[in-house]
Protein backbone atom coordinates (compact mmCIF):
# COMPACT_ATOMS: atom_id res chain seq x y z
CA UNK A 1 0.00 0.00 0.00
CA UNK A 2 1.27 3.70 -0.01
CA UNK A 3 2.44 5.08 2.55
CA UNK A 4 0.98 7.78 3.94
CA UNK A 5 4.26 10.04 4.32
CA UNK A 6 4.63 9.57 0.28
CA UNK A 7 1.16 10.97 -0.48
CA UNK A 8 1.61 14.16 1.67
CA UNK A 9 4.59 15.01 -0.10
CA UNK A 10 3.13 14.48 -3.53
CA UNK A 11 0.28 16.60 -2.30
CA UNK A 12 2.58 19.27 -1.66
CA UNK A 13 4.55 19.28 -4.50
CA UNK A 14 1.44 19.55 -6.50
CA UNK A 15 -0.52 22.24 -5.06
CA UNK A 16 -0.96 25.33 -6.75
CA UNK A 17 -2.55 29.11 -6.60
CA UNK A 18 -5.27 29.77 -4.73
CA UNK A 19 -8.89 30.22 -6.96
CA UNK A 20 -10.10 33.36 -8.08
CA UNK A 21 -6.93 35.05 -9.29
CA UNK A 22 -7.38 35.39 -13.13
CA UNK A 23 -8.23 38.33 -14.91
CA UNK A 24 -11.71 37.63 -15.41
CA UNK A 25 -12.94 38.43 -12.17
CA UNK A 26 -14.06 41.06 -10.57
CA UNK A 27 -14.74 41.09 -6.91
CA UNK A 28 -16.01 42.87 -3.83
CA UNK A 29 -15.08 41.11 -0.97
CA UNK A 30 -14.56 41.72 3.04
CA UNK A 31 -11.49 40.37 4.66
CA UNK A 32 -13.11 37.06 6.36
CA UNK A 33 -14.28 35.71 2.95
CA UNK A 34 -9.97 37.17 1.31
CA UNK A 35 -8.62 35.18 4.40
CA UNK A 36 -10.51 31.83 3.82
CA UNK A 37 -9.35 31.98 -0.18
CA UNK A 38 -6.00 32.43 0.04
CA UNK A 39 -5.93 28.20 1.15
CA UNK A 40 -3.66 26.27 -1.36
CA UNK A 41 -5.90 24.26 -4.10
CA UNK A 42 -5.43 22.42 -6.96
CA UNK A 43 -7.12 21.51 -10.05
CA UNK A 44 -7.72 17.70 -10.24
CA UNK A 45 -5.10 16.84 -13.22
CA UNK A 46 -2.59 18.40 -11.40
CA UNK A 47 -3.48 15.94 -8.31
CA UNK A 48 -3.25 13.28 -11.06
CA UNK A 49 -7.24 12.83 -11.40
CA UNK A 50 -7.38 12.58 -14.79
CA UNK A 51 -10.59 11.00 -16.45
CA UNK A 52 -10.43 9.83 -19.82
CA UNK A 53 -8.42 9.44 -22.73
CA UNK A 54 -8.54 12.15 -24.60
CA UNK A 55 -5.68 15.26 -24.36
CA UNK A 56 -7.23 18.73 -23.21
CA UNK A 57 -6.70 22.32 -24.76
CA UNK A 58 -3.68 24.39 -23.85
CA UNK A 59 -6.15 25.95 -20.53
CA UNK A 60 -7.78 22.80 -20.19
CA UNK A 61 -10.95 25.17 -20.21
CA UNK A 62 -13.78 26.10 -22.06
CA UNK A 63 -11.78 28.93 -23.65
CA UNK A 64 -9.79 26.53 -25.24
CA UNK A 65 -12.64 26.72 -27.67
CA UNK A 66 -11.26 29.44 -30.25
CA UNK A 67 -12.96 33.15 -29.68
CA UNK A 68 -15.23 31.56 -26.15
CA UNK A 69 -14.68 34.19 -23.41
CA UNK A 70 -15.61 34.41 -19.54
CA UNK A 71 -16.06 36.66 -17.29
CA UNK A 72 -16.67 36.65 -12.99
CA UNK A 73 -18.09 38.82 -10.80
CA UNK A 74 -18.19 37.97 -7.36
CA UNK A 75 -20.80 39.75 -4.70
CA UNK A 76 -19.09 38.88 -1.68
CA UNK A 77 -20.18 41.91 1.52
CA UNK A 78 -20.54 41.82 5.28
CA UNK A 79 -21.43 38.55 6.62
CA UNK A 80 -24.07 36.96 4.75
CA UNK A 81 -23.80 38.59 0.80
CA UNK A 82 -22.39 35.48 -0.95
CA UNK A 83 -23.03 35.25 -4.65
CA UNK A 84 -22.32 36.57 -8.09
CA UNK A 85 -22.28 36.26 -11.84
CA UNK A 86 -20.35 34.39 -14.63
CA UNK A 87 -20.85 34.94 -18.01
CA UNK A 88 -20.01 32.87 -21.05
CA UNK A 89 -19.53 34.48 -24.57
CA UNK A 90 -19.46 32.50 -27.60
CA UNK A 91 -17.82 35.49 -29.37
CA UNK A 92 -16.56 38.70 -29.17
CA UNK A 93 -19.08 40.49 -31.71
CA UNK A 94 -22.44 41.04 -32.00
CA UNK A 95 -24.16 37.76 -30.47
CA UNK A 96 -27.77 39.25 -31.47
CA UNK A 97 -27.19 40.03 -35.74
CA UNK A 98 -24.23 36.88 -35.52
CA UNK A 99 -26.39 34.00 -33.60
CA UNK A 100 -24.47 30.82 -32.88
CA UNK A 101 -26.27 27.12 -33.21
CA UNK A 102 -27.10 26.18 -29.38
CA UNK A 103 -29.29 23.25 -27.82
CA UNK A 104 -30.46 22.95 -24.46
CA UNK A 105 -31.53 19.69 -21.96
CA UNK A 106 -32.65 19.31 -19.22
CA UNK A 107 -31.61 16.74 -16.98
CA UNK A 108 -33.91 17.26 -13.77
CA UNK A 109 -36.43 20.81 -14.36
CA UNK A 110 -36.07 21.77 -10.92
CA UNK A 111 -34.64 24.60 -11.59
CA UNK A 112 -34.43 28.18 -14.02
CA UNK A 113 -32.93 29.01 -17.16
CA UNK A 114 -34.53 31.83 -18.64
CA UNK A 115 -34.58 31.44 -22.51
CA UNK A 116 -34.56 27.73 -23.01
CA UNK A 117 -38.08 27.64 -25.28
CA UNK A 118 -36.94 30.01 -27.83
CA UNK A 119 -32.93 28.06 -28.25
CA UNK A 120 -35.39 24.80 -28.65
CA UNK A 121 -38.09 26.42 -30.68
CA UNK A 122 -35.47 27.98 -33.17
CA UNK A 123 -31.96 26.42 -32.21
CA UNK A 124 -29.98 29.55 -31.71
CA UNK A 125 -28.45 31.55 -28.94
CA UNK A 126 -28.44 35.24 -29.59
CA UNK A 127 -27.70 36.28 -26.03
CA UNK A 128 -24.52 36.15 -23.80
CA UNK A 129 -25.10 33.21 -21.27
CA UNK A 130 -25.00 34.44 -17.70
CA UNK A 131 -24.69 31.80 -14.34
CA UNK A 132 -26.60 33.23 -11.27
CA UNK A 133 -28.63 32.46 -8.03
CA UNK A 134 -32.24 31.26 -8.42
CA UNK A 135 -33.35 34.81 -7.13
CA UNK A 136 -31.35 37.10 -9.44
CA UNK A 137 -32.32 35.70 -13.22
CA UNK A 138 -34.72 38.46 -13.62
CA UNK A 139 -31.89 41.05 -12.68
CA UNK A 140 -29.89 38.95 -15.44
CA UNK A 141 -32.41 39.19 -17.65
CA UNK A 142 -32.76 43.04 -17.92
CA UNK A 143 -29.52 43.46 -18.20
CA UNK A 144 -28.45 41.11 -20.66
CA UNK A 145 -31.52 42.78 -22.44
CA UNK A 146 -29.83 46.31 -21.89
CA UNK A 147 -26.43 44.79 -22.83
CA UNK A 148 -28.16 43.74 -26.55
CA UNK A 149 -29.83 47.07 -26.89
CA UNK A 150 -26.76 49.15 -26.32
CA UNK A 151 -25.01 47.41 -28.51
CA UNK A 152 -24.26 49.34 -32.09
CA UNK A 153 -26.94 47.69 -35.20
CA UNK A 154 -29.13 47.01 -32.61
CA UNK A 155 -30.77 50.37 -32.60
CA UNK A 156 -34.25 48.89 -34.11
CA UNK A 157 -34.38 45.46 -31.87
CA UNK A 158 -37.29 44.79 -30.03
CA UNK A 159 -37.20 41.48 -29.03
CA UNK A 160 -34.40 39.40 -27.39
CA UNK A 161 -33.78 36.31 -25.71
CA UNK A 162 -31.72 36.66 -22.80
CA UNK A 163 -30.04 33.25 -21.59
CA UNK A 164 -30.07 33.32 -17.56
CA UNK A 165 -28.83 29.87 -15.56
CA UNK A 166 -28.97 29.96 -11.56
CA UNK A 167 -28.43 27.28 -8.76
CA UNK A 168 -29.47 28.12 -5.06
CA UNK A 169 -26.71 29.56 -2.96
CA UNK A 170 -29.17 30.16 0.16
CA UNK A 171 -27.19 28.39 2.59
CA UNK A 172 -24.23 30.54 2.59
CA UNK A 173 -26.02 33.56 0.77
CA UNK A 174 -29.15 35.90 1.92
CA UNK A 175 -30.34 34.92 -1.42
CA UNK A 176 -33.57 36.75 -0.57
CA UNK A 177 -31.88 40.79 -0.06
CA UNK A 178 -31.52 39.88 -4.09
CA UNK A 179 -28.03 41.48 -4.01
CA UNK A 180 -27.13 41.18 -7.51
CA UNK A 181 -27.94 44.13 -9.85
CA UNK A 182 -27.60 44.40 -13.49
CA UNK A 183 -24.13 46.47 -12.87
CA UNK A 184 -23.24 43.35 -12.22
CA UNK A 185 -23.85 41.27 -15.18
CA UNK A 186 -22.75 43.87 -16.98
CA UNK A 187 -19.40 43.96 -14.95
CA UNK A 188 -18.95 40.21 -15.48
CA UNK A 189 -19.53 40.23 -19.02
CA UNK A 190 -17.12 43.28 -19.87
CA UNK A 191 -14.26 41.40 -17.99
CA UNK A 192 -15.15 38.38 -20.13
CA UNK A 193 -11.61 37.59 -22.02
CA UNK A 194 -10.03 34.36 -22.94
CA UNK A 195 -7.24 32.31 -21.23
CA UNK A 196 -7.03 30.28 -17.98
CA UNK A 197 -10.68 30.80 -16.28
CA UNK A 198 -10.94 31.43 -12.39
CA UNK A 199 -12.49 28.22 -10.83
CA UNK A 200 -14.03 27.49 -7.51
CA UNK A 201 -15.34 29.98 -5.24
CA UNK A 202 -16.09 32.79 -7.49
CA UNK A 203 -18.45 34.60 -9.62
CA UNK A 204 -21.96 32.17 -9.69
CA UNK A 205 -19.84 29.27 -7.84
CA UNK A 206 -19.11 31.78 -4.90
CA UNK A 207 -22.19 30.67 -2.63
CA UNK A 208 -22.82 27.02 -3.96
CA UNK A 209 -22.35 23.98 -2.28
CA UNK A 210 -21.23 20.42 -4.03
CA UNK A 211 -21.58 17.02 -2.03
CA UNK A 212 -21.86 18.67 1.20
CA UNK A 213 -18.49 20.68 0.52
CA UNK A 214 -17.89 23.81 -0.77
CA UNK A 215 -18.71 24.08 -4.58
CA UNK A 216 -18.64 26.59 -7.61
CA UNK A 217 -16.90 27.18 -10.82
CA UNK A 218 -15.26 24.74 -13.09
CA UNK A 219 -14.09 24.21 -16.69
CA UNK A 220 -12.05 21.61 -18.56
CA UNK A 221 -11.63 20.56 -21.94
CA UNK A 222 -10.98 17.97 -24.80
CA UNK A 223 -9.14 17.80 -28.15
CA UNK A 224 -10.55 15.55 -30.58
CA UNK A 225 -7.38 13.74 -32.82
CA UNK A 226 -7.01 14.78 -36.07
CA UNK A 227 -8.63 11.86 -37.79
CA UNK A 228 -11.27 12.62 -36.07
CA UNK A 229 -11.43 16.30 -36.72
CA UNK A 230 -9.59 17.80 -34.77
CA UNK A 231 -12.56 19.41 -32.74
CA UNK A 232 -12.34 21.34 -29.47
CA UNK A 233 -14.74 20.30 -26.70
CA UNK A 234 -15.05 22.58 -23.82
CA UNK A 235 -17.07 22.95 -20.30
CA UNK A 236 -18.09 25.34 -17.83
CA UNK A 237 -20.36 24.06 -14.44
CA UNK A 238 -21.48 25.68 -12.08
CA UNK A 239 -21.74 22.83 -9.19
CA UNK A 240 -24.08 22.95 -6.38
CA UNK A 241 -25.79 19.46 -6.13
CA UNK A 242 -25.81 16.59 -3.77
CA UNK A 243 -25.27 12.68 -4.13
CA UNK A 244 -22.64 10.30 -2.83
CA UNK A 245 -19.41 11.89 -4.74
CA UNK A 246 -17.65 9.77 -6.84
CA UNK A 247 -13.84 10.53 -8.27
CA UNK A 248 -12.60 8.93 -10.87
CA UNK A 249 -13.75 5.51 -9.83
CA UNK A 250 -12.94 5.68 -6.20
CA UNK A 251 -16.05 6.01 -3.88
CA UNK A 252 -14.47 8.65 -2.51
CA UNK A 253 -18.01 10.14 -0.63
CA UNK A 254 -18.55 6.67 1.04
CA UNK A 255 -14.88 6.65 2.28
CA UNK A 256 -15.73 10.10 3.41
CA UNK A 257 -18.54 9.05 5.56
CA UNK A 258 -20.00 12.23 3.81
CA UNK A 259 -23.30 11.53 2.14
CA UNK A 260 -26.58 13.26 3.13
CA UNK A 261 -29.57 11.06 1.00
CA UNK A 262 -32.16 13.57 1.42
CA UNK A 263 -32.54 17.47 1.87
CA UNK A 264 -35.56 16.57 3.85
CA UNK A 265 -35.08 13.89 6.35
CA UNK A 266 -31.26 14.82 7.14
CA UNK A 267 -31.68 18.54 8.04
CA UNK A 268 -28.78 19.09 5.93
CA UNK A 269 -28.64 21.26 2.83
CA UNK A 270 -27.92 18.83 0.43
CA UNK A 271 -30.00 19.81 -2.67
CA UNK A 272 -29.01 22.11 -5.02
CA UNK A 273 -28.71 22.29 -9.09
CA UNK A 274 -25.97 21.91 -11.68
CA UNK A 275 -25.73 24.33 -14.89
CA UNK A 276 -23.59 23.22 -17.37
CA UNK A 277 -22.08 25.12 -20.88
CA UNK A 278 -20.91 23.40 -23.62
CA UNK A 279 -19.17 24.78 -26.49
CA UNK A 280 -17.41 23.55 -29.49
CA UNK A 281 -16.27 24.23 -32.58
CA UNK A 282 -17.17 21.20 -34.13
CA UNK A 283 -19.82 22.37 -36.94
CA UNK A 284 -22.90 20.97 -35.60
CA UNK A 285 -26.93 20.94 -36.10
CA UNK A 286 -29.07 21.96 -33.80
CA UNK A 287 -30.21 18.54 -33.48
CA UNK A 288 -26.62 16.74 -32.76
CA UNK A 289 -25.48 19.84 -30.17
CA UNK A 290 -28.83 18.57 -28.66
CA UNK A 291 -27.30 15.22 -28.15
CA UNK A 292 -24.31 16.52 -27.45
CA UNK A 293 -25.54 17.77 -24.32
CA UNK A 294 -27.27 15.03 -23.25
CA UNK A 295 -24.10 13.40 -22.92
CA UNK A 296 -22.85 16.05 -20.60
CA UNK A 297 -25.50 14.38 -17.80
CA UNK A 298 -23.32 11.31 -18.23
CA UNK A 299 -20.59 13.32 -17.04
CA UNK A 300 -22.40 14.31 -13.97
CA UNK A 301 -23.54 10.81 -13.06
CA UNK A 302 -20.10 9.68 -13.29
CA UNK A 303 -19.34 12.51 -10.56
CA UNK A 304 -21.74 10.43 -8.19
CA UNK A 305 -24.99 12.54 -8.91
CA UNK A 306 -28.38 10.82 -9.09
CA UNK A 307 -30.21 14.22 -10.21
CA UNK A 308 -32.05 14.50 -6.64
CA UNK A 309 -35.89 15.92 -6.71
CA UNK A 310 -34.65 19.10 -5.60
CA UNK A 311 -31.79 19.50 -8.52
CA UNK A 312 -32.17 21.52 -11.73
CA UNK A 313 -29.48 20.45 -14.23
CA UNK A 314 -29.58 22.09 -17.08
CA UNK A 315 -26.91 21.87 -20.23
CA UNK A 316 -26.48 23.92 -23.03
CA UNK A 317 -24.45 23.46 -25.56
CA UNK A 318 -23.38 25.97 -28.36
CA UNK A 319 -20.84 25.70 -31.43
CA UNK A 320 -18.50 28.51 -32.71
CA UNK A 321 -18.07 27.32 -36.16
CA UNK A 322 -21.08 28.90 -38.25
CA UNK A 323 -22.79 32.12 -37.57
CA UNK A 324 -26.73 32.71 -38.36
CA UNK A 325 -26.78 36.56 -38.99
CA UNK A 326 -30.32 38.07 -37.99
CA UNK A 327 -30.70 39.82 -41.11
CA UNK A 328 -30.00 36.95 -43.25
CA UNK A 329 -33.00 36.74 -46.51
CA UNK A 330 -34.59 32.99 -46.68
CA UNK A 331 -32.07 31.04 -46.55
CA UNK A 332 -29.09 29.86 -43.76
CA UNK A 333 -26.01 29.77 -44.90
CA UNK A 334 -24.88 26.30 -46.36
CA UNK A 335 -22.36 25.01 -43.83
CA UNK A 336 -20.93 21.35 -43.89
CA UNK A 337 -22.27 19.68 -40.79
CA UNK A 338 -20.53 16.53 -39.00
CA UNK A 339 -22.08 13.49 -40.09
CA UNK A 340 -24.17 11.19 -37.53
CA UNK A 341 -21.40 8.40 -37.56
CA UNK A 342 -18.41 10.72 -36.52
CA UNK A 343 -20.21 12.04 -33.12
CA UNK A 344 -19.23 9.30 -30.76
CA UNK A 345 -15.76 10.72 -30.11
CA UNK A 346 -17.65 13.91 -29.62
CA UNK A 347 -19.66 12.56 -27.26
CA UNK A 348 -17.23 11.17 -25.38
CA UNK A 349 -14.84 14.39 -25.30
CA UNK A 350 -18.06 15.93 -23.69
CA UNK A 351 -18.72 12.89 -21.23
CA UNK A 352 -14.55 13.61 -19.83
CA UNK A 353 -14.84 17.63 -20.16
CA UNK A 354 -17.82 17.57 -18.08
CA UNK A 355 -16.58 15.14 -14.87
CA UNK A 356 -12.93 16.81 -15.03
CA UNK A 357 -14.91 20.24 -14.82
CA UNK A 358 -16.84 19.30 -12.34
CA UNK A 359 -14.03 17.71 -9.91
CA UNK A 360 -12.19 21.04 -10.59
CA UNK A 361 -15.14 23.20 -9.05
CA UNK A 362 -14.65 21.26 -6.13
CA UNK A 363 -10.53 21.14 -5.45
CA UNK A 364 -10.80 24.77 -6.63
CA UNK A 365 -13.11 26.12 -4.22
CA UNK A 366 -12.24 27.29 -0.65
CA UNK A 367 -13.92 27.07 2.54
CA UNK A 368 -16.43 30.11 2.76
CA UNK A 369 -18.77 31.43 5.55
CA UNK A 370 -21.71 33.32 4.85
CA UNK A 371 -25.38 33.72 5.77
CA UNK A 372 -26.19 32.94 10.01
CA UNK A 373 -22.42 31.64 10.11
CA UNK A 374 -23.20 28.81 7.83
CA UNK A 375 -19.76 27.56 7.02
CA UNK A 376 -19.04 25.09 3.82
CA UNK A 377 -15.60 23.76 4.26
CA UNK A 378 -13.17 22.90 1.53
CA UNK A 379 -12.77 19.26 0.40
CA UNK A 380 -9.78 18.27 1.82
CA UNK A 381 -7.43 17.42 -0.85
CA UNK A 382 -5.15 15.59 1.32
CA UNK A 383 -7.90 12.67 1.67
CA UNK A 384 -8.99 12.58 -1.95
CA UNK A 385 -5.42 11.70 -3.06
CA UNK A 386 -4.91 9.53 -0.07
CA UNK A 387 -8.08 7.64 -1.05
CA UNK A 388 -7.59 7.91 -4.90
CA UNK A 389 -4.17 6.66 -4.33
CA UNK A 390 -5.70 3.71 -2.20
CA UNK A 391 -7.58 2.88 -5.08
CA UNK A 392 -4.93 2.73 -7.78
CA UNK A 393 -6.73 6.06 -9.91
CA UNK A 394 -4.38 8.32 -9.56
CA UNK A 395 -2.22 8.87 -12.98
CA UNK A 396 0.95 10.30 -10.88
CA UNK A 397 4.17 7.13 -11.99
CA UNK A 398 4.98 9.19 -14.95
CA UNK A 399 6.36 12.01 -13.49
CA UNK A 400 6.36 10.98 -10.08
CA UNK A 401 8.46 7.37 -10.13
CA UNK A 402 8.92 7.44 -6.88
CA UNK A 403 5.17 7.04 -5.22
CA UNK A 404 4.03 3.32 -5.67
CA UNK A 405 0.59 3.68 -6.41
CA UNK A 406 -1.23 -0.13 -5.94
CA UNK A 407 -4.97 -0.60 -6.10
CA UNK A 408 -6.62 -2.04 -2.88
CA UNK A 409 -6.37 -5.91 -1.70
CA UNK A 410 -9.51 -7.93 -2.52
CA UNK A 411 -11.64 -8.23 0.25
Amino acid sequence: MMKHNALALTLGLLLVVPAGTMAQESDRENDATMSERTEERARARDLGIQPGILPTGDWNAITDVPGVKVGHRTVSRGDSVRTGVTAILPHGDNLYREKVPAAVYLGNAYGKMAGTTQIQELGTLESPIALTNTLSVGAGVQALVRHTLDQPGNESVRSVNAVVGETNDSYLNDIRGMHVTQEDFLAAIASAATGPVAEGSVGAGTGTTCFGFKGGIGTSSRRLPDDHGGYTVGVLVQSNYGGVLTINGAPVGRELGDFPLSEYTTGVHAHGSCMIVVATNAPLSHRNLERVAKRAVLGLGQTGSSMQNGSGDYVLAFSTAYRLPEDGEHLEPAVELVANRSMSTLFMATVEATEEALYNSLFQATTVTGRDGNRREAIPLDRVVEICGRYGVLNLQDRLPGVQLQKPAAE
